[in-house]
């Protein structure tokens, strides 16, 4: 493990990240919140029928 060589690669990482812009922001914001309540929505459609199935829970 060359620890010269892994620094000098994190710092030009580093360096070609950009700040997003607020339009590129939001845009992510909203498809990982779609996401999230899809997932939620998801495990309580599951929960749901697990608790309508007799001895399910």
């Amino acid at each position: 493990m060359d620890v010269k060589y892994d620094i000098a690669s994190y710092v030009r990482v580093l360096k070609m990240a950009s700040t997003p812009e607020w339009e590129e922001f939001s845009q992510i914001a909203k498809i990982a919140g779609v996401g999230i309540f899809l997932v939620g929505f998801l495990g309580f459609v599951i929960f749901a029928v697990m608790s309508f199935i007799p001895g399910g829970m």
